[in-house]
């Protein structure tokens, strides 16, 4: 298969590295977590973020939604924002 078949995938990392470097700078910062529950919640929620950003939305409203915090239109699933972002 050549590059020029599948021309929707970008020639660069620029967007991977982007989404590990929020993750890295914190773990300079905070020089790591103590446990490796500790690294799996900030690894989750690292994770919904940038997706919550990619698909343009908030992603404390998003955690509120799931939480039942606030008292907004509920917000889809994550799954299913994703499959209709894919299907844009």
């Amino acid at each position: 298969m050549s590059v020029l078949d599948r021309l929707e995938i970008p020639l660069h990392t620029n967007g991977s590295e982007n989404d590990i470097r929020a993750l890295v700078t914190k773990r300079k910062i905070s020089g790591g977590t103590v446990s490796e529950a500790g690294k799996n919640a900030r690894d989750v929620l690292l994770g919904l973020m940038k997706t919550c950003i990619k698909l343009d939305i908030s992603f404390f409203r998003y955690l509120g939604g799931r939480l039942g915090i606030h008292a907004q239109p509920p917000i889809p699933p994550l799954p299913d924002l994703v499959r209709q972002a894919a299907q844009a």
